[in-house]
């Protein structure tokens, strides 16, 4: 089931981005060719799917979150593509592609970056991608600028940098992670809640509470298919946290036990969804899928 409906989630969102990347003018031309090519060279969509799987779980539309959906995968490539630089982690392979300042340069890939991170807040306010009242539309706005910045994902890349050699306990760890991951993961589970327009305060605690589940989730197994699987599978260098001495929870748990937090994880997150009925199967289905993946 969780294939059907990624297929079409992807075909939704990707439709959507694709109308965002058209050059306003041929001096920037370039600039937007690596924008368009760090977004739409592939990727899970995972975070999209959660923006339109909590929309429905809520009676809402899947195209109402649209707007949603585009600016956490917007936000997610600004964010790989800066991750990848020299200057952090210094990668070559992101999705089986060359990264983008190996495609194109340093300083163009920074620009792409820049302009993917402005672009995702454009796409919550475009009329052609959200039908929000404004209300709704400035609440999203301000989560998804909490979520990103250094109260968020941001910070927990400055932590992470700052972490590598260190041996963090398990409750720095996930603070981290909480911010570098979850904080992205769960802003996507909530946009796409405040999108249908009938989010309550006690459905959207049950989902945070989802979001935080899943989110933490989703990167133990990253840690622990960066031992066991191979580059090819990943579309990026396999053991590449290892070489840099970051932490991970294998390292600090053992292998075993790491993998037993990932379900233990995922149970949390299928419980918190018991007041929801079949319309959030998608987002039980996608919490099953995060532990299960192989890339």
């Amino acid at each position: 089931m969780i294939a059907a409906y990624s297929a079409t989630s992807q075909a939704r969102v990707n439709a959507a981005l694709e109308t965002l990347f058209i050059a306003p003018s041929p001096e920037l031309a370039r600039l937007y060719e690596a924008m368009r090519y760090s977004v739409m060279n592939g990727g899970k969509r995972v975070r999209p799917l959660l923006a339109y799987a909590a929309c429905e779980a809520l009676g809402g539309k899947a195209e109402q979150a649209n707007g949603a959906a585009c600016a956490v995968e917007l936000i997610h490539a600004y964010s790989l593509v800066h991750d990848d630089l020299p200057a952090m982690d210094d990668d070559d392979l992101r999705r089986g592609q060359p990264t983008t300042h190996k495609k194109f340069d340093e300083a163009c890939a920074i620009l792409a970056g820049d302009g993917l991170q402005s672009l995702a807040f454009s796409a919550l306010l475009d009329p052609r991608l959200s039908t929000s009242d404004a209300e709704i539309r400035l609440q999203m706005v301000s989560a998804l600028a909490l979520a990103a910045g250094p109260a968020g994902m941001v910070g927990g890349q400055a932590i992470d940098l700052g972490s590598v050699g260190l041996k963090l306990d398990q409750k720095a760890l996930e603070y981290m992670h909480r911010h570098k991951t979850g904080a992205l993961i769960e802003v996507s589970v909530k946009l796409g809640a405040l999108a249908s327009g009938r989010a309550e305060k006690d459905e959207l605690k049950s989902l945070q509470t989802y979001a935080q589940a899943i989110g933490l989730a989703f990167q133990v197994q990253d840690d622990i298919l960066d031992v066991e699987s191979d580059t090819e599978t990943l579309g990026k260098r396999q053991g590449a946290d290892i070489a840099r001495d970051k932490p991970t929870y294998p390292a600090l748990l053992g292998l075993d036990a790491a993998k037993a937090y990932a379900l233990e994880l995922r149970d949390q997150a299928l419980h918190a969804l018991r007041p929801f009925d079949a319309a959030a199967e998608p987002l039980r289905d996608l919490a099953r899928y995060i532990v299960d993946r192989r890339s």
